[in-house]
Order: structure tokens, then C-alpha cells, then sequence
């Protein structure tokens, strides 16, 4: 019996056994209450660490150096990864994977292997959890994700100590290594499990990252082990960290992480519910006043003067009322709208009134101001260090917002022009942006985060260019040198500006009280004539003995 027993056991363990080769990555499922063990055989003499690495899209993990896990020896997460030293001799090694949530997990792993010569990830670790920790950390919300990791160490080759990690500080320890940020986008509004397997095994080790990714900054070692990004709702982003050895010129990856700055088990704020209905019906109304006003806006200004004055209050108001309130969504959206509508009509019934032509440029002036310094710091300008300086970064912001009106004031009817074509071009692209993700919804909403959240100017506000970016772009291009044409062709025999319909009625009045060759300076008003006419009866009627009678 016990020879039956134990050939069953082994029966078991042969099932839940995964054999894993060198840089070639294996999907793995694991069951519920399953425990599978990855192998790696025939390891060669001179590999002196080795790192497992394993990948899902939103459900947990758990990789443990041990069949049982417990603290210091596991870790549980979406992207998770253990880094295994090697003794002299050594050529077989093995991990244990685990389902961490109760249900069964589907994933991709790799298994990579460096010499002595290279750095080693997160081996100078006093942060988190494990002795040694390859992994990145990743935390988002709405405005910004961050990254942290724990130092490398340089490479030692098997059976050695590892070399001190802060008890020197020169070119043969640890503090001559540098860290490099990489970045990979994954295909825009494409939220499928097949897409981020895909995007992972491009981008899993060294050579893929450098060839694929972009690298956004160096750090050196006395830099803190922390980046900051702009955080995009429903895009999905996979970061890594490479450190480099300058002196032997080796390099490590540390394990890649992935985000979606969105949640797949929410079923209000998802990742598949990120397009509120709200927010569609705003944009779709605003994209097509911005139509209107791309190709119509200066002949029918009183228009033009209430969308720009809706525009100016609504930003206004939702900065105010996201920074010093904690109402929901739909709320602060319904109530933006309501406050905007009241600017508009505000600045509109000002024009109506005053008649003051310049006054209502600068507002529309500031608002092409606005757009224009935005679309400066979308641009790689926005994550220059020096720009890091919320000081710097405003005074540069707005001068550039003055610059603009100062163009305004001194060409006031092709300034107004030029804001009703770029403008009510943007417009229509935020339409879009409603149905359709496009990163140039960014151009605003990344000053509009700057505004709501303090810290934002530590992020890096790098976003992906893809195919329907480029489309976009080119609608707005299209978009904003047609209205801007058309409108400087149609308005060219016209006023500069109409006339402010109040003081239009007052200098008629003052005409008909001046002007005595007006007919109409003559004629009474219908009251007066009629109380003429009944007073010429009466005279008649008193001059033939009749007698009046009272009229009550």
C-alpha cells in the first residue's frame, strides 16, 4: 500500500509540474486549490541568478520560493517574480505558482538567467517584503501612477558574498549603477487578455525592452527608486526597469509591470464602463457647438461669445468645485454645465449692453491662450525637469496665454477667427475622444489634473501615438484651416464686429429725437394721436350746442 501511495503522490506532482527552458515563455493555468511547481533543468555553470517572472491580466498570483507561501518567501500580484541566487554546482531549480484569490488564474511566465557580471535587482532591498526583490511596485488613481523598486546590487558569482551594499560609496560597490525607466504602450481601446500576452513576451527581458520601449529617464543610485506618470483610464501600459553596470557594461531586468489606470472587477468606474453616459451626452453637445462655431462662429457672434463664455466658466467652476468638494461625478458635471450656461449668457448679455468689443476678445483670447500653451506642454517641452517647478511651469504657462492675447488686441477679428477654427475644431475631437480613446483629450486634461492635484508635476505625462491619433490630428488640421479660411473669405466686405444691438436702440432714439426731417419725428405715438382725435370731436360737438357725454 504505502508503494501505491507514494507512486500516486509522484502521479500528482508530475501532473502540477511545469517545465520551464530559458528565455522561452510557458502559459500556465492554475486551478482552484492547485499548487503547480516550475522547473528549470540543466542550468549552466556560469548562470549565477535566476528570475521567474509570471503574468495575468487583473486576477493575483502567487510565485513562492516555498510549497507553502509565507512572508518573505512569496508574492502575491498580477505581475509578480522571484529572483533565485545559485550555489556552487547547482543545476536544477524549482518555484511554486498558486492561485492567491480562491479561483483559477491564467498567466504567461518566463524564466531568465544572468551571469556573475551582471547587476542584480533589488538585492540592496530594505523596503518590501522579500530578501531579495526584482519586482516594481505600481500604484495608480485618477491623476497619476507611480512606480517604486528597491536597488540592484552589482553581480557576485555563485557561493560568494554579496557584495556590502551602503557601507562604501565608490566605483566598485553598488552606488555605480543606473536605472532606466522604459515605457511600452499597448494598442489603443484594446483591453483584451491576448493583446497584453502579446505586448509582455515583446518586452519581458533586455534586449526586447530596449528594441520596443521607449526610455523615458536615467536614474543614478542616489536618485529615490520612484517615478511618476500621468495616469490614462483604459490604456494599457507596461513599465520596467533596466539597471546597467557602466563599468562592465552588463545589464537586469526587473520584473515588467502593467496597468490599465482602471479596474476590471468594478462594475461602476470598470475599465469596460469608462465612457459615462454623462460625459458622452457633454461632449456630444460640446463638439457640435464647436462645429457650429468652427465654420459660423464670428457671423453669429452672440453664439460664438456664449460657447467661449460657457468654456471659460465651466473649466473654472470644475477645478473650484473637484477641489473643495467631494460630490459625485454626475453632480459636479450636471453642476458645470448649469454655471456654465449662467457664463455664457453672462458674457453675451455683456456685449449685448456695454457693446465693448475688446473686453469679450480677451475672455475668447484666453481661451485660444489656454488651448495653444496646452498643446506647448503636451508636447516632450511638458517633461523637461525644469518644468517640474509648478513656479516655472505656471509663469511660462501663462506667458505664453499672454502672448496670445497680445495678438489678439492687436488683430482682434483674425484672432477671434483663428480661436473659432482651432477651438471648435478641438471641440469635435473631444466629441470623438467620448466614444473613441484619443490621446489628444491629454492636451487638456493633463493642465486640468495639474490644477486638481498637487503633485501632478512630478508625473510623467508621456502618451501613446497611434493610428487613430493621427487621424485625429488630421481632422482637426482639416477642420480648423477650413473654418478659418471660409470665415476670413466670407467676413471680409463685413464690419471688423456687429454693433451691440443696445446701443443700436439708443442711437436710433437719439435719431428720431434729433432729426427733424425723419418723418417719424413728426408722428406721435398711437396714445397721443388717439387722445388728439377725441379731443377734436369734443371741440366740434361743444361748438354745435351738443352736449358731451361723460366718459367713464
Amino acid at each position: 500500500p504505502c508503494f501505491w501511495y507514494m507512486l500516486w503522490i509522484e502521479g500528482v506532482i508530475l501532473r502540477y509540474r511545469v517545465l520551464f527552458l530559458f528565455n522561452t515563455f510557458q502559459n500556465v493555468n492554475v486551478n482552484e486549490n492547485e499548487t503547480v511547481q516550475a522547473v528549470v533543468s540543466r542550468i549552466p555553470l556560469d548562470v549565477a541568478f535566476i528570475t521567474l517572472q509570471f503574468h495575468t491580466q487583473h486576477s493575483n498570483a502567487t510565485l513562492s520560493y516555498t510549497r507553502m507561501p509565507g512572508l518573505g518567501l512569496s508574492l502575491t500580484a498580477v505581475d509578480s517574480g522571484l529572483l533565485s541566487p545559485l550555489i556552487p554546482g547547482q543545476t536544477k531549480l524549482s518555484w511554486f505558482l498558486l492561485a492567491a484569490d480562491g479561483d483559477s488564474v491564467a498567466g504567461t511566465g518566463v524564466i531568465l538567467p544572468y551571469t556573475s557580471s551582471d547587476p542584480v535587482p533589488g538585492a540592496c532591498n530594505l523596503e518590501f517584503d522579500l530578501d531579495i526583490d526584482p519586482n516594481i511596485y505600481l500604484h495608480y488613481n485618477l491623476f497619476e501612477t507611480t512606480i517604486r523598486f528597491a536597488p540592484a546590487n552589482i553581480g557576485y558569482s555563485r557561493g560568494s558574498n554579496p557584495p556590502a551594499c551602503d557601507t562604501e560609496v565608490g566605483e566598485n560597490t553598488r552606488w555605480r549603477l543606473r536605472y532606466d525607466i522604459y515605457q511600452y504602450f499597448l494598442p489603443e481601446s484594446d483591453l483584451s487578455e491576448q493583446s497584453l500576452i502579446t505586448s509582455i513576451q515583446s518586452v519581458a527581458n533586455v534586449q526586447t525592452m530596449r528594441e520596443h520601449g521607449k526610455r523615458l529617464m536615467t536614474l543614478s543610485s542616489s536618485d529615490k527608486t520612484e517615478v511618476v506618470f500621468s495616469s490614462i483610464p483604459g490604456q494599457g501600459v507596461i513599465y520596467s526597469v533596466i539597471v546597467r553596470d557602466p563599468v562592465l557594461n552588463t545589464s537586469s531586468s526587473y520584473i515588467p509591470v502593467h496597468t490599465y489606470a482602471c479596474s476590471f472587477s468594478s462594475t461602476l468606474d470598470g475599465c469596460d464602463t469608462l465612457g459615462k453616459i454623462s460625459t458622452r451626452i457633454f461632449f456630444t453637445i460640446a463638439g457640435l457647438a464647436g462645429l457650429f462655431v468652427c465654420f459660423f462662429g464670428h457671423r453669429f457672434f452672440k453664439c460664438e461669445l456664449f460657447c467661449m463664455g460657457f468654456g471659460f466658466a465651466a473649466f473654472l467652476f470644475f477645478v473650484l468645485i473637484t477641489r473643495t468638494t467631494k460630490l459625485d461625478y454626475d453632480i459636479r458635471l450636471t453642476l458645470t454645465a448649469v454655471i456654465g450656461v449662467v457664463g455664457g449668457v453672462i458674457l453675451v448679455m455683456s456685449w449685448w449692453r456695454f457693446g465693448s468689443v475688446m473686453s469679450c476678445v480677451i475672455v475668447v483670447g484666453l481661451v485660444l491662450g489656454f488651448l495653444i500653451s496646452s498643446i506647448v506642454f503636451f508636447t516632450p517641452v511638458g517633461d523637461i525637469q525644469v518644468f517640474r517647478s509648478n513656479v516655472v511651469f505656471w509663469v511660462t504657462f501663462s506667458c505664453i496665454v499672454v502672448v496670445v492675447l497680445l495678438f489678439f488686441v492687436r488683430w482682434p477679428r483674425e484672432g477671434n477667427i483663428t480661436m473659432c477654427g482651432v477651438a471648435g475644431a478641438y471641440a469635435v475631437v473631444l466629441a470623438v475622444n467620448a466614444y473613441i480613446y484619443t490621446s489628444l483629450s491629454y492636451i487638456t486634461l493633463n493642465i486640468l489634473k495639474r490644477f486638481l492635484n498637487d503633485n501632478f508635476s512630478k508625473a510623467f505625462t508621456d502618451v501613446p501615438f497611434q493610428d487613430i491619433d493621427f487621424i485625429m490630428i488630421t481632422v482637426w488640421v482639416v477642420l480648423g484651416v477650413s473654418g478659418i479660411v471660409l470665415q476670413l473669405y466670407r467676413e471680409r466686405t463685413r464690419p471688423f464686429f456687429p454693433p451691440s444691438p443696445y446701443l443700436m436702440w439708443l442711437q436710433e432714439r437719439e435719431r428720431r429725437k434729433t432729426n427733424v426731417l425723419d418723418p417719424s419725428h413728426h408722428t406721435s405715438s398711437l396714445p397721443s394721436r388717439l387722445l388728439a382725435r377725441a379731443r377734436q370731436l369734443t371741440g366740434r360737438r361743444e361748438s354745435a350746442g351738443e352736449r358731451t357725454p361723460l366718459l367713464l
